[in-house]
């Protein structure tokens, strides 16, 4: 697939993830990595953007026989902001999907 498709929309994707629960950031990555393929590494930098752009803020929780893991969570702005860019990609998709499916329906 091309790698600009997936950086459009990559952050929505993390941002719809945290929105049903918090996670740590191994957990979206592999969550991720199993519906999309993405490199290693893919998410760290997009949850560092996401949390200075005050979209999701971080805690520390103690695990089993492990070190603490950083978890992260909606802000109330993230969750708005997923909300208005969800409904907006909605729309472009489904602007997409109607000009691809007519190049099906076509005569040749």
């Amino acid at each position: 697939m091309n790698i600009q498709y997936k950086k459009g929309i990559l952050e929505l994707c993390v941002l719809s993830l945290l929105k049903r629960r918090d996670m740590y950031g191994y957990e979206v990555s592999d969550f991720l990595s199993k519906q999309i393929d993405i490199a290693d590494g893919t998410v760290y930098p997009i949850l560092r953007k996401l949390k200075a752009d005050g979209l999701l803020s971080t805690y520390l929780q103690e695990g089993s026989g492990g070190p603490p893991r950083k978890y992260y969570s909606l802000t109330e702005y993230g969750r708005v902001s997923f909300e208005k860019d969800r409904k907006e990609y909605m729309l472009f998709a489904k602007a997409v999907n109607t000009l691809l499916e007519g190049d099906q329906n076509e005569k040749k």
